[in-house]
């Protein structure tokens, strides 16, 4: 009789496990519908803008959120190395920061996402990548290079492997005003590193998405002429292609043009809109006071193997007018991309 009631036992616990081999299918769904956004801020969007930014991820369902300008600090005491895949928590402000972050991204829908975080040592910079629990990457780093205890500097990079693609997320630094060591230089250097990334990573698809911090063509900011002729306090770079707004000088314009032919990669949002759209055509915008009022760009981006683009569903910019709306308190609004799924052979020969 013991024996009798243990395997009943036995078969009464396996019926109760049984959920466990449709969950391990659900881990392996590929990710189709994406999300980029930098937040300018992720702490005062959770504090300002989370019931409006939550109905919107309700409604859209993205598989993938990447968010750029988190601006939250990584963890670690003052004069201590620190730890940029984890929130500071060592002081009563930075708990209670953490606190306040870590409960709106545990409610719903937000609560069915993975996070991994890339941090600074200060307030700055940052990126955070949420991955719904059923699209579980293979791998996620922190760097261009793949090593899997090294971050970027000022945590502005996060990759994530799946079965069927790289996602790279990143916050492109700035390329300033001038020719000095954390302006041109640090962007020309960013370049060159992206481009080889690039380059030597075909082996899968690539999604590279994020605050990309350049307009590539005319077309992608609403006052051309006012852009290139843009001057800090009067300044004017030496070398006529660094002249204009850092984001639409003509040197990143065609580094980011060498980058995307030999990467081979495709911009999913002109692939799908060839022509200029002054409401909804810029990702992000000006002051509404003062003389970048009613001045847009587009810098954020989904950036898609060439290999993706008849899979391209749809890419959308969710700001519109001088006034921001849709920009949830950013000074940038989210950008969307969705896929069409991939076709499985396997399948279509067992019909």
């Amino acid at each position: 009789m013991k024996r009798f009631f243990k395997t009943i036992e036995k078969d009464s616990d396996a019926s109760l496990k049984k959920p466990k081999p449709n969950e391990e299918i659900e881990e392996k769904k590929e990710p189709l519908k994406f999300l980029t956004w930098n937040a300018n801020s992720f702490l005062l969007r959770v504090k300002n803008n989370w019931n409006d930014f939550t109905k919107f991820i309700t409604t859209f369902d993205p598989d993938v959120i990447a968010i750029q300008e988190v601006r939250m600090p990584a963890a670690g005491s003052k004069g201590t190395p620190k730890n940029q895949g984890e929130l500071k928590d060592d002081t009563n402000p930075s708990r209670e920061e953490k606190k306040i972050l870590m409960r709106a991204l545990s409610s719903p829908p937000f609560g069915n996402y993975h996070v991994w975080w890339s941090l600074a040592d200060s307030k700055y910079a940052g990126t955070a990548l949420l991955v719904k629990k059923c699209c579980k990457p293979k791998s996620v780093v922190f760097n261009l290079d793949q090593i899997a205890s090294k971050h970027e500097p000022d945590g502005r990079v996060i990759l994530a492997e799946f079965e069927t693609l790289r996602l790279l997320n990143t916050y492109v630094p700035n390329n300033g005003w001038k020719e000095e060591a954390n302006s041109f230089q640090r962007r020309r250097k960013w370049d060159k590193k992206i481009l080889d990334f690039v380059t030597q990573n075909s082996d899968k698809p690539l999604i590279w998405c994020g605050d990309l911090n350049v307009s590539h063509e005319e077309i992608d900011v609403s006052h051309p002429e006012f852009f290139s002729s843009a001057k800090l306090n009067g300044y004017v770079a030496p070398n006529k292609e660094d002249w204009g707004q850092p984001g639409y000088t003509s040197s990143e314009r065609k580094r980011f043009g060498t980058i995307l032919r030999e990467g081979k990669l495709v911009d999913a949002y002109r692939f799908l809109h060839k022509d200029k759209d002054m409401d909804r055509g810029f990702s992000w915008s000006g002051n509404p006071v003062g003389k970048y009022r009613g001045k847009r760009m587009r810098i954020d981006y989904f950036i898609v193997a060439e290999e993706f683009k008849e899979k391209i569903v749809a890419c959308e910019m969710h700001g519109q007018g001088i006034e921001l709306q849709g920009f949830y308190g950013s000074d940038h609004c989210p950008v969307t991309l969705e896929l069409s799924p991939s076709s499985n052979p396997k399948k279509e020969d067992t019909v």
